[in-house]
């Protein structure tokens, strides 16, 4: 029985298609689609995807009573370098914060290095005097004169949008607040970032690397966000837009309008955010979210139901896999590794003869040489589809026809000419470039985070992730996969899970022996309020969830590791525990406790969020019956390199309990699950593929 009152939709904007899912009051999938993309207009393409659901479930805009959006334009934006033009303020003598970043060189011995672009050349920064110390007590004050002076030089800069990041802004943020005010008047067309608002933490460099990004975007995303809501307020949308966040929660537009640089990363959120839910779902404590789609794939660790976190990331690296060589982040988010492998990557041979998949992306204008819509470089779809791997009648719900004869030419004259070897095997090279490629992305964030993939379960979704899991999962030494319900839409999916939430990490400087409980509180209660006030404007009614932590270190170290605090106020009884779990969690990282030294807090982070969806647990069902096929197709074998028939399944057919052997493909509207020769699959109680990799043929 359907749920007709409370129909919640998801739209998620990705750089290839667009996904869009709608779900009744009880959280049951009503319908889902795929839609390419309109990079020149995005809100085109969701339109679009938005009343095909709506038609497929016989359904109106006025049923429609929650509504979340992800997007990649604000990653696009800055990767691309197409936003504002940015001036930054900072507090006098402090104007080359940026040139002198951290005071090292990312590469030190690469007499080419190209440093990163941070947007704003010394000619567009200026300083202003007044100043604060790190206790937030008003030194110097802010002098009025020169304000007006400041308003002049910007106007002169041509500046769109400025970055105000002035010293100790985190502690006491009256001087920003008042130079904002003070130039919104003299300059009403000008976007004003303030690094308090941003990110209210200490370390000069990434506050204002973070509040230059979000003022580089500001202008764009406002436009993006207001034209996005009026398209839909005229489509016949009476409920308010909630937009995911690079956190994995979700907030108001106006908030996001504000904040834009929360945005960044909010599709692949969303995948992370299904992948932990299933693993709560199916008990699963270990966890590799893999999410390939048209133009990247992201892979995230997730441990205890809960993904990765991070407080910092990089966007734009000059050099792909070396940290410090992009424009650094300092914003809450869940942490995963994205490189550009997906199903539009294009393949190309360099000069020394090397064959190369990524990170260049076909988009979905004109896409891949099989879409034949004006494309003629060979991508990793155009490889598939030359294997064999996909059903020309069933790709993308059977709206985009496939040209195998446009394939064929783009592999061989892209790559098989270069090599020397025909359209297949130049095919099969492309996918294994671009399968080891996302196998060794995964390898190498597991050992940067201490942890070991081998006794993970992989949950693949998006429109190409169970496409390759098993090709994937085998380099990564791997054995288990989980494939989804509507696992192309699966980011889409994650986002109707995620809890309105709101995260502030604040600094304030405190050591563990001379702790002030009392003002602790005091601070907890005003980032409490300011949390709450955001959550609520997305979710008026129902219980709120907190969560806080501390960020600890050892006296005169550089950085520091998160401790979970009681959701509640602290007391002094509190203080011995807190030193307990800070050195348990120091030892756990670096095998040893250092006794009689002092520990010091720099940051405080509150979380503020709705109270998450009910779990569902999948009935445990045994894989007792052989699932029939439908037909059968020839198929590039991966494990062998030799032509070979698999079978074909309609996975709307499956029932819980079916059982099959690979090679074999499953079929549905919008993707397709490869079961390789070596892996096995059956499903269970939940709709959900279990794939195996077999013991007779593991590598």
């Amino acid at each position: 029985m359907t749920d007709n009152s409370g129909f919640r939709l998801a739209i998620d904007i990705g750089g290839t298609f667009t996904d869009t899912v709608l779900v009744d009051g009880q959280g049951h999938i009503l319908a889902t689609t795929k839609t390419a993309t309109t990079p020149e207009s995005p809100d085109i393409g969701a339109v679009e995807g938005a009343r095909r659901v709506l038609d497929m479930a016989d359904a109106n805009w006025d049923q429609i009573g929650g509504f979340i959006h992800g997007t990649t334009l604000a990653t696009n934006a800055l990767i691309e370098r197409r936003g504002a033009v940015v001036a930054t303020v900072t507090t006098d003598g402090f104007r080359d914060i940026l040139e002198i970043a951290y005071e090292r060189r990312f590469s030190q011995y690469d007499i080419n290095l190209v440093k990163p672009d941070l947007i704003v050349p010394r000619s567009r920064s200026f300083t202003i005097g007044g100043r604060m110390d790190a206790r937030g007590a008003d030194i110097h004050p802010l002098g009025e004169a020169a304000v007006d002076r400041l308003a002049e030089e910007l106007a002169a800069s041509g500046a769109t949008a400025v970055a105000i990041c002035l010293l100790h802004a985190y502690a006491n943020p009256a001087h920003e607040l008042k130079l904002r005010d003070v130039l919104q008047g003299a300059l009403p067309d000008l976007a004003v970032s303030l690094s308090h608002e941003v990110s209210p933490e200490a370390r000069e460099f990434d506050r204002l690397s973070t509040t230059i990004a979000n003022a580089y975007i500001q202008p764009q995303m406002a436009h993006y966000l207001s034209a996005f809501e009026a398209r839909f307020t005229k489509e016949g949308l009476a409920c308010p837009i909630l937009m995911m966040t690079a956190g994995g929660g979700m907030t108001t537009i106006e908030t996001a309008t504000r904040l834009p640089i929360r945005l960044v990363e909010s599709g692949p959120a969303g995948g992370a955010i299904l992948a932990a839910r299933i693993a709560a779902e199916t008990g699963e404590r270990e966890v590799l979210s893999f999410d390939m789609g048209g133009t990247t794939a992201k892979l995230c660790l997730i441990d205890g139901f809960r993904p990765q976190t991070a407080r910092k990331f990089e966007i734009a690296r000059a050099a792909r896999f070396i940290k410090g060589s992009g424009m650094p982040v300092r914003i809450p988010v869940i942490e995963m590794i994205e490189i550009g492998a997906g199903g539009g990557s294009i393949a190309q041979v360099d000069r020394l003869g090397r064959l190369q998949v990524g990170p260049e992306s076909a988009g979905s204008e004109p896409g891949p040489a099989a879409f034949a819509k004006g494309g003629t470089d060979p991508t990793v779809t155009d490889a598939d589809v030359m294997q064999g791997l996909i059903e020309p009648s069933r790709f993308a719900e059977g709206r985009l026809a496939i040209d195998i004869g446009a394939t064929q030419l783009a592999l061989e004259r892209g790559v098989g000419q270069a090599l020397d070897v025909d359209a297949e095997q130049a095919a099969f090279a492309i996918s294994e470039i671009v399968d080891e490629n996302m196998a060794s992305a995964g390898r190498m964030h597991a050992v940067e985070s201490g942890k070991d993939l081998g006794a993970r379960l992989m949950i693949a979704f998006g429109g190409n992730g169970p496409l390759h899991a098993t090709r994937v999962a085998r380099r990564a030494r791997v054995d288990r996969i989980l494939i989804p319900r509507d696992p192309g839409v699966g980011s889409a999916v994650g986002f109707l899970f995620a809890p309105v939430s709101f995260e502030i990490v604040r600094s304030r400087y405190e050591t563990l022996d001379t702790l002030d409980a009392q003002g602790l509180n005091a601070f907890f209660d005003t980032l409490i309020s300011e949390a709450r006030s955001v959550v609520r404007a997305g979710a008026p009614v129902g219980a709120l969830v907190q969560r806080r932590q501390a960020f600890m270190r050892y006296h005169g170290q550089g950085h520091e590791i998160a401790i979970p605090l009681p959701d509640r106020a602290l007391e002094d009884q509190d203080i011995p525990a807190l030193r307990n779990s800070f050195e348990a969690e120091y030892s756990r990282q670096f095998s040893r406790a250092v006794p009689g030294m002092s520990i010091e807090i720099l940051n405080w982070a509150l979380e503020v969020s709705s109270e998450p969806r009910a779990l569902v647990h999948p009935p445990e069902i045994a894989a007792t019956q052989a699932a029939q096929p439908a037909g059968h197709r020839s198929i590039l074998c991966d494990v062998a390199g030799d032509w070979c028939e698999a079978d074909i399944y309609d996975r709307a057919a499956l029932r819980p309990g079916d059982h099959l052997s690979g090679p074999a493909l499953i079929t549905e509207p919008q993707t397709t699950t490869f079961v390789s020769a070596d892996f096995a699959a059956h499903v269970d109680g939940g709709g959900n593929i279990w794939l195996t990799r077999t013991r007779e043929s593991a590598q």
